[in-house]
């Protein structure tokens, strides 16, 4: 055992030793490599225990990573909590510096389009589903997101192109069907809204 301890102290003073002797900016590359390492194993944790709903901990973690070596990911994960605190002013505030960080990170975007949509703000809103869509065109939600928008501005021609489009990238979320009928009826195409009715109802009974 004392063999072993020492075999261990040894290697400690000689690493030490050898960090010592590095010129100072062979250290400074030492160092960030080691607070990105740290840095990346806060992240997994916090990661762990968001998915573990342990929001507190994970959020105190988060913050423990120092601004300077924080991902994109590690700023939506605290506007994510802190949206769902109900703390919008934060939570765009984080998302912004996720786009800060990365600025094709399209789920932040996505993001800062539901907090506008639930906010009454429908036109900045489409802003950020756009950029979402832009990123990454084959993503349904944001499509049918973008589609609602247009409904709130009462703009039931592109909406009805959002929300074929989001039909066509999935075809089983029965909210889809169901707004896509809701323009329908708007526009007073009662055979065509009764059609996505339909599928809505469908959908709808197979998930019982």
């Amino acid at each position: 055992m004392k063999r072993l301890f020492y075999s261990i102290l040894a290697i400690i003073l000689s690493t030490n030793l050898a960090f010592a002797s590095l010129p100072w900016e062979q250290k400074q590359e030492v160092s960030k490599i080691i607070q990105s390492e740290q840095s990346q194993t806060l992240t997994s944790q916090a990661n762990v225990l968001y998915a573990e709903n342990d929001i507190t901990s994970a959020f105190n973690i988060l913050l423990s990573i120092p601004e300077e070596e924080r991902t994109a990911q590690n700023w939506l994960l605290l506007g994510n909590i802190l949206q769902d605190q109900g703390k919008i002013d934060e939570a765009i505030f984080m998302y912004n510096r996720a786009i800060q960080i990365d600025d094709t990170f399209y789920k932040a975007y996505y993001n800062l389009g539901n907090i506008y949509l639930a906010d009454g703000r429908p036109n900045m809103a489409a802003e950020q589903y756009k950029k979402v869509i832009k990123l990454k065109p084959e993503y349904a939600y944001a499509h049918y997101n973008l589609g609602c928008t247009y409904i709130k501005l009462g703009k039931y021609g592109k909406a009805k192109y959002e929300l074929l489009t989001a039909i066509d990238l999935k075809n089983n979320v029965a909210d889809f069907h169901y707004n896509l009928a809701y323009i329908y009826k708007q526009q007073k195409k009662e055979k065509q809204a009764k059609i996505y009715l339909d599928y809505y109802n469908k959908i709808i009974e197979n998930q019982i």
